[in-house]
């Protein structure tokens, strides 16, 4: 019954495309030991995260058990299991862009998107994060967007910087 439920979350969460290239992925790690990173690397780059459903796959078709395939996810920061947007959003909250108007920036930028740090947009176009230091401190206040570094960001600015993304 609990493979069943997972059976049908995946089959509406991912296309039949998607799983495939998982099935694929899987397949091509199974007998290698030591494979785990890899496998929750190129799986989540497929889809975009891991949720436990999708670990337990891995788990399945890896011969692990859900506990070591969740003690990696968890332990590793570039892993997620919650949905992230297209465009990742990382507000320097560093002291340089803190004093400087960052904090502004971030409240904009919160309330234009609806979410908290930590958050993704419905639609999933956009995850906002908070970081401590860009090391860009004299352009600050910094946000930087995919790999797009916004730089003396104001809050007047944040509406027609996120208009630049949402259209892409």
């Amino acid at each position: 019954m609990k493979e069943e439920k997972a059976k049908m979350k995946l089959s509406s969460e991912f296309s039949k495309k998607q799983l495939k290239k998982l099935d694929e992925i899987i397949e091509k790690y199974k007998d290698r030991e030591g494979a785990l990173i890899s496998v929750l690397h190129q799986s989540q780059e497929l889809l975009g995260y891991l949720p436990v459903e999708i670990q337990e796959k891995i788990a399945q078709g890896l011969n692990l058990t859900i506990t070591e395939v969740y003690g990696v996810v968890t332990f590793y920061n570039f892993f997620t299991m919650v949905p992230r947007g297209k465009y990742i959003i990382n507000s320097c909250q560093g002291t340089a862009c803190y004093v400087r108007g960052g904090k502004a920036v971030l409240e904009t930028i919160k309330k234009e998107l609806d979410i908290k740090p930590g958050g993704t947009t419905e639609d999933r176009v956009f995850s906002l994060e908070t970081i401590r230091c860009m090391g860009a401190c004299a352009l600050a206040p910094v946000v930087r967007i995919g790999d797009n570094i916004h730089r003396r960001v104001s809050s007047k600015k944040v509406p027609q910087i996120l208009a630049k993304y949402r259209g892409q």
